[in-house]
């Protein structure tokens, strides 16, 4: 939790409630439907919430932002991010339902109003989105051709309406393809050894 504030000087008090209050909910659901390996549950903070986190620190969501998270799995980056955005829409996609189950009892737990989740492939999702956030869960094309149509036309940020990706290691083959992504290193923003290959990538899509 040292590490949240360490990074992120600006949270409000019930911001700092529900970022504390994480560790309990997770460790507690954690016993009855495995989400996150043991290893990582010890070190939730820092593999899980800071990671999710980075995000913030590439951009700012702007209110009533409307974002998606694909292959939540157990909450990230969405709930993390759910906690520093208030104000802005966050719903959670899994093909995994007792994941959503976690995600669900979390969210409620928090007091979360800006989440919702749903049970299905992303390629069966019809809605658009300001962004979509996902931690590598499949290679950027196949990422890219799931969530084609799911970018919304209206831009209310700096950065490009599109895809904001966590990934690790050489990206330089993946996204041969993609001249437009643009990639930005986790170890510029945390001092940890675990962030040194971690990395950001913001790909704008056009819509439809």
């Amino acid at each position: 939790m040292q590490l949240i504030l360490k990074y992120f000087t600006n949270l409000t008090e019930d911001q700092i409630a529900k970022y504390k209050h994480l560790e309990a909910l997770y460790q507690d659901w954690n016993l009855k439907i495995n989400v996150v390996s043991r290893k990582d549950i010890d070190e939730l903070y820092i593999r899980h919430v800071l990671h999710s986190l980075a995000i913030a620190k590439v951009i700012q969501f702007k209110d009533g932002s409307q974002i998606m998270d694909v292959g939540t799995g157990g909450g990230f980056p969405g709930i993390p991010l759910a906690i520093m955005f208030p104000e802005c829409q966050f719903h959670l996609v899994d093909s995994i339902a007792k994941k959503l189950k976690v995600v669900d009892e979390v969210a409620e737990g928090l007091g979360l109003t800006n989440v919702h989740t749903t049970h299905s492939r992303v390629e069966d999702i019809n809605e658009t989105y300001d962004f979509i956030v996902s931690r590598a869960v499949a290679a950027m094309p196949t990422f890219v051709h799931w969530v084609k149509g799911k970018v919304s036309k209206k831009q209310k940020h700096d950065l490009k309406n599109g895809i904001l990706y966590l990934k690790g290691g050489d990206l330089a083959e993946e996204l041969k393809d993609f001249p437009n992504a643009a990639i930005y290193n986790l170890s510029d923003y945390y001092e940890e050894d675990f962030f040194e290959t971690k990395k950001l990538v913001h790909l704008p899509l056009k819509f439809k």
